[in-house]
């Protein structure tokens, strides 16, 4: 029987094939008899396991050497507390206010240090991005933060910015936990990075940072230990038990990146998924996206039936062809389609085809 498409936005869709080799190897990893589950992290199994995870995801995005690759928990939302606990040094921060995620991390950093509005795009519901050249950035920040793809409203920003050219020293942190891997990052522009794995990684439980060497060791005094960078980095991200499955799973999906032929080539793949959906949505009367065209995410695509009574109907007639999970988040509402490097365009073109053929049916 042929798998439903799952659309969720996170926890989302896996590799079909990462979830049948932890099938095959969920009672014996590698003939050790143990589950990865039951293994010691200390061990040499998983320390194999956790060493082949580290390079291939520095393989998969060109992770330049002076940066650190830390296996955390607590997902992004943890993260918005962590970043200003170690980063912050107790002063300025500079938020870039594009959607939901960046409102929920300038909140939780105003808790720690002088969190800061350089720019929003709240005036246009945040269905454009402020151009950098508009940004207000302060001359004592200790960093700018940027969340580079909105899940909810389903901005991305294409081309980060550079910071340099807009007279600023401060190091670019990016929240880029839902589109990760679908792209390359250009790391002369970014100091930290961070990400929850359960959107384009892996399961939830597993939380990616990439933070520049220099910016670590900087942590204020109430930080907890296992939330300090340079203890995380000096104890290869087993200062405390890390999530020892979540790092496996994460490890077979990037041996699957690989086998896809890396990044490029899922960025390739994500460029027609996407055109192929807002293609069909903006050539119909029937469904609209809101979102500008220079900065609609290709990994969220949230969209709107014209005549909202019939959203019921839609979802209903899309689960009963297989199209799971597209209901809008409830901030926002209407419907949203998240095709991250995990769904294939056949599942794209499933949805499009439904879309057509309801479309057909109401008129």
């Amino acid at each position: 029987m042929a798998r439903p498409f799952n659309f969720s936005a996170g926890p989302a869709a896996m590799p079909a094939e990462v979830l049948q080799t932890a099938a095959t190897e969920m009672l014996d990893w590698h003939g050790t008899g143990m589950s990865v589950m039951e293994m010691s992290h200390r061990g040499k199994a998983f320390g194999e396991i956790l060493a082949a995870a580290e390079a291939d995801l520095r393989e998969l995005l060109a992770v330049p050497a002076h940066f650190k690759v830390l296996f955390m928990q607590g997902g992004g939302l943890a993260e918005n507390a962590i970043v200003p606990l170690n980063l912050s040094k107790g002063g300025a921060i500079d938020f870039v206010v594009t959607g939901s995620w960046s409102q929920k991390s300038l909140k939780e950093a105003a808790r720690y240090a002088t969190a800061r509005v350089a720019a929003s795009n709240a005036d246009t519901q945040h269905t454009t991005l402020p151009p950098p050249t508009s940004w207000q950035l302060s001359a004592d920040a200790q960093y700018v933060h940027l969340c580079s793809n909105e899940t909810i409203h389903g901005v991305e920003c294409h081309e980060l910015p550079d910071l340099k050219s807009l007279g600023s020293d401060a190091p670019l942190v990016i929240d880029f936990s839902s589109h990760v891997a679908s792209r390359p990052v250009d790391w002369s522009r970014v100091g930290l990075a961070f990400g929850g794995a359960q959107k384009n990684l892996g399961p939830a439980g597993l939380t990616l940072v990439v933070v520049r060497e220099d910016l670590i060791g900087h942590a204020l005094p109430v930080c907890p230990s296992a939330f300090d960078y340079e203890t995380v980095a000096d104890n290869q991200s087993m200062f405390n038990t890390p999530p020892t499955y979540a790092i496996y799973m994460a490890g077979l999906t990037f041996q699957w990146l690989k086998r896809q032929g890396g990044v490029a080539a899922m960025e390739q793949r994500n460029i027609a998924k996407a055109k192929l959906l807002y293609g069909f949505i903006d050539g119909s009367d029937f469904y609209e996206n809101r979102v500008a065209i220079d900065c609609r995410s290709r990994m969220n695509v949230p969209f709107f039936l014209k005549d909202e009574r019939r959203n019921e109907a839609f979802l209903a007639g899309a689960h009963a062809r297989g199209l799971l999970q597209l209901k809008g988040h409830k901030s926002v509402g209407g419907m949203r389609a998240s095709i991250y490097n995990a769904m294939p365009i056949e599942g794209v073109q499933a949805l499009v085809d439904f879309m057509r053929d309801f479309e057909k049916e109401m008129a």
